[in-house]
């Protein structure tokens, strides 16, 4: 859902309804900003309106790069959209891999918001190997994946292995999959 405030819109995160044994009931919103994505928390009496704003989320395909510009096409209309890279965040950018299909968040048919899905499958392309019984360090090490970003991977991930991580949190490392 997106929330008009101040002349931004928001996306709310999370939302908590609450009911004070003394005193009215009221809401505390956490949400993001689409445009600069600062977060904001604010609290609203349940009485309060809000100026509601109708997002649409389509399904595009991310094409290239040329400079600074990304290229996705809508997967429905075959559109093409492009951004700049100072309307994209630095782990999508980060974590982009050539024909991903991604979700554009649009209002009024402009594309705001491009994110990843929650999880990608990537290959380890480079990481030091894990040496056996290696207790001195922290149970992880850097590993750069195929889209050339560096996260952090268990020592018995290697050079070569598939592993699925998650993009909400820049990249950290869910499990080794089997490909």
């Amino acid at each position: 859902m997106g929330l008009l405030i101040d002349g931004q819109i928001y996306i709310v995160g999370e939302y908590v309804h609450v009911k004070p044994a003394k005193g009215s009931a009221f809401v505390r919103i956490k949400m993001k900003s689409v445009k600069t994505g600062n977060v904001l928390e604010r609290t609203y009496r349940t009485a309060e309106k809000l100026d509601d704003v109708p997002l649409d989320e389509r399904r595009m395909q991310y094409q290239y790069r040329s400079g600074d510009e990304f290229h996705f096409m809508d997967e429905e209309s075959y559109e093409q959209v492009t951004m700049q890279a100072k309307d994209l965040e630095e782990n999508f950018i980060k974590l982009l891999q050539e024909n991903m299909r991604v979700i554009g968040l649009c209002y009024e048919h402009q594309v705001l918001r491009m994110s990843l899905p929650n999880f990608m499958v990537c290959q380890v392309v480079g990481t030091e190997p894990g040496i056996r019984g290696d207790s001195s360090r922290s149970g992880n090490k850097p590993a750069t994946i195929d889209t050339g970003a560096l996260i952090n991977v268990p020592l018995f991930i290697n050079k070569g292995d598939w592993i699925k991580i998650d993009t909400r949190t820049g990249g950290e490392y869910v499990e080794r999959v089997q490909k």
